[in-house]
C-alpha cells in the first residue's frame, strides 16, 4: 500500500478534517526544515504535506482509501489500474506552498525563532494587557489567570529572520482581506532576558457571532520569554485581533524592547560594565569586585597601570545565547578613572619626582 498517510500525521483512519487539520499544523511546524536541523526533517516535512494533501481532499482520500498510494500514483494495483478501470495519476504540489497557503500566505516566523514550543523558564514576571477597538491597540494593565500559548509564534534578530512568501491561494470564492499586524512593545529586563521567564497578556477585542453582531472578549495569552532573546525579537499571534465581517483578524505581534539596566549595557551576547577607580588605583593597582547579570560576584586583581582604553574580558557571564543553549557571551569591563579635583602644590612636586 505505500505509505500509510495516517500513520504518518498521528490520526486514526476515521480522523475527520479538523483532526487532520490539527495533525498537519502539529507535525508541520514541528519538522519545518528552516528550524528543525535534523538530517530527517525535509523528508518528514514532505511525507507530511503529502499526507495532508490527499487526506484533506475527499476524492483523493477515497482513492487513497481503496487503492492505496500506488492508485493516487496511477501505479498499477491489485483488481485493475485505478478507479474504474482508469488510470488516476496525482502530481504533489510544493511542500511550502502546502504550508504558506495553510497559514494564510502570512509570515509565521519572525526573527529569532520559532513558535512551535518556546524556550524559559523562571519566574512569572508580571501581567499585562491590550484592548482592541476601532483604532487598534491601546493600554497595558495588571490583571491575573493563566491562557493558552496555541497558535503562538515568534521571531527576533536580523540574522535569523525567515520569510514565507504569500501565495495565493483561492477555492473559487473572493479572498478575504487582513489588515496589516497590530504592533506594541513587549517591556523587559535583562535579567527576564537572561532567564527566560512567563508574561501573560490580556487581550479585549470584538468577536464576530454568527448572527452578524459582536461582542467584546477578554483573553489571556501567554507568552513564554526565551533566555537570550534580544531587543527587536517578534511574538506573533496569528488572527487575535477584532473580528469584523468579510476581514480576517489581525494578527498580534509583540515586539520585545530592553529596559535599561543600572550595571551592564547590552550589545548582541555581550554585556558591558563600567567600574569607577580612582586614580591612585589605575596607578598601582587593586582587586576589583566585577558584578555580573547572574548575581555572581568575581574578585579581580588589577596589575600595571588601568587607563581609559583597558578592557577586562570575562568569558561566559554575557547573555544566553539563544540559539545554541548552554553558551553566553562575554562580560566585558570598562574603567572610569575618577581624577582628584584638585592636588596641593606639595603633592605635585612629589609626583612630579615620580612619574616619568
Amino acid at each position: 500500500m505505500g505509505q500509510d498517510y495516517y500513520n504518518i500525521l498521528g490520526i486514526e483512519r476515521d480522523a475527520n478534517e479538523d483532526q487532520i487539520k490539527k495533525a498537519y499544523r502539529k507535525n508541520a511546524l514541528k519538522y519545518h526544515p528552516d528550524k528543525n536541523h535534523s538530517p530527517d526533517a525535509e523528508d518528514k516535512f514532505k511525507k507530511i504535506a503529502e499526507a495532508y494533501e490527499v487526506l484533506s481532499d475527499p476524492q483523493k482520500r477515497a482513492v487513497y482509501d481503496k487503492y492505496g498510494e500506488e492508485g493516487l500514483k496511477g501505479q498499477p494495483v491489485d483488481g485493475g489500474a485505478g478507479p474504474g478501470g482508469a488510470n488516476f495519476s496525482f502530481t504533489f504540489k510544493d511542500p511550502r506552498d502546502i504550508f504558506s497557503q495553510f497559514f494564510g500566505g502570512q509570515n509565521i516566523f519572525g526573527d529569532d525563532g520559532f513558535g512551535g514550543g518556546v524556550g524559559g523558564g523562571g519566574p512569572a514576571a508580571g501581567f499585562h494587557g491590550i484592548s482592541f477597538g476601532p483604532t487598534g491597540m491601546s493600554g497595558m494593565w495588571g490583571g491575573g489567570g493563566r491562557g493558552s500559548m496555541s497558535g503562538m509564534f515568534f521571531g527576533g534578530g536580523d540574522d535569523e529572520r525567515m520569510d514565507f512568501q504569500n501565495s495565493g491561494f483561492t477555492c473559487g470564492a473572493k479572498r478575504q482581506r487582513q489588515d496589516p499586524p497590530l504592533e506594541t512593545p513587549l517591556n523587559l529586563t535583562l535579567e527576564d532576558l537572561y532567564q527566560g521567564c512567563e508574561k501573560k497578556m490580556k487581550i479585549n477585542k470584538r468577536v464576530l457571532s454568527p448572527d452578524g453582531t459582536t461582542r467584546q472578549e477578554d483573553k489571556i495569552i501567554t507568552i513564554g520569554v526565551k533566555p537570550g532573546w534580544k531587543a527587536g525579537t517578534k511574538i506573533t499571534f496569528p488572527q487575535e485581533g477584532d473580528e469584523v465581517a468579510g476581514k480576517i483578524p489581525q494578527d498580534i505581534v509583540f515586539v520585545v524592547k530592553e529596559k535599561p539596566h543600572p550595571l551592564f549595557t547590552r550589545d548582541g551576547n555581550d554585556l558591558y560594565y563600567m567600574a569607577s577607580i580612582t586614580l591612585k588605583e589605575a596607578l598601582v593597582g587593586m582587586t576589583l569586585s566585577i558584578p555580573t547579570i547572574d548575581k555572581v560576584v568575581i574578585p579581580y586583581k588589577l596589575l600595571g597601570v588601568t587607563t581609559p582604553k583597558t578592557e577586562v574580558r570575562i568569558p561566559d557571564h554575557g547573555m544566553p545565547i539563544s540559539k545554541t543553549p548552554g553558551q553566553y557571551g562575554d562580560l566585558i569591563v570598562r574603567f572610569n578613572i575618577e581624577f582628584p579635583s584638585e592636588l596641593p602644590p606639595k603633592n605635585k612636586q612629589k609626583l612630579s619626582d615620580l612619574l616619568p
